[in-house]
């Protein structure tokens, strides 16, 4: 079946500078910059080594990739504080561990940016780019960020899947596409749906991989793998 991006045409993405450049929305630059001064002792070392980022973060992963993992958006004392999607909290360990298991990560854990890990036919990002207060982005502030996700999604010329973690993700994988044209609407999220977009490109949800949901047996190992093996199969063809 052929594939075409349904994102847009295949520009390059935004530079990572740009990207991490990025002060459009007030409220997510005091509270990401204000994460820095409120950093637990757990991680002392950690920014007295190495700092603290505290700015937008670029997409993580193969240029190449077949499937694309959306998340919500960095946490204070994760991404925001290490640099790096998805690293320094329980979330990434759990993404990157499920990730390891199903071939596409190089290592089950993600440290820093600078640990060696590579991912593997998949690309991870975000719909917004900032750490926003309870994890609650504003859909003004989604929508602001809305052009470096579309960017990075419609850089990927081989991409067949892409994952949506939790209800904010697929809204905004969503937006972006809209109903095919003559076509039903997308639904609504729903964990394990699969949604076909414009171009023959999949959209599977699952839970985010949120400490919330994954302690509270909302989304268990087997689920996510699950998710993750059907991926495979849909990008496989």
């Amino acid at each position: 079946m052929k594939v075409s991006n349904p994102f847009g045409p295949a520009p390059s993405r935004f530079p990572a500078g740009e990207v991490t450049r990025c002060r459009a929305c007030p409220r997510l630059v005091r509270w990401r910059e204000g994460a820095a001064e409120r950093v637990p002792p757990r991680f002392a070392a950690w920014v007295e080594c190495r700092g603290f980022w505290a700015r937008p973060l670029p997409a993580f992963g193969d240029p190449r990739a077949v499937l694309a993992v959306v998340g919500l958006a960095p946490a204070a004392q994760g991404g925001n504080r290490t640099g790096r999607m998805f690293t320094g909290d329980r979330s990434g360990e759990f993404l990157y561990a499920a990730l390891h298991r199903a071939g596409l990560a190089s290592r089950p854990v993600s440290e820093a940016p600078d640990d060696g890990l590579r991912l593997r036919g998949v690309l991870i990002t975000a719909a917004v780019r900032c750490a926003p207060p309870q994890n609650r982005p504003t859909p003004e502030e989604a929508a602001r960020c809305r052009p470096f996700l579309r960017s990075d999604l419609a850089s990927l010329d081989r991409v067949r899947v892409v994952l949506a973690l939790g209800r904010f993700a697929h809204d905004a994988v969503v937006a972006l596409v809209g109903p095919p044209d003559g076509g039903p609407r997308i639904p609504a999220f729903g964990h394990g749906a699969e949604h076909l977009l414009p171009g023959n490109v999949r959209l599977v949800d699952s839970y985010h991989v949120s400490q919330r949901n994954t302690q509270t047996g909302l989304l268990t190992t087997e689920a996510f793998d699950a998710v993750l093996r059907r991926c495979r199969e849909l990008a496989a063809g």
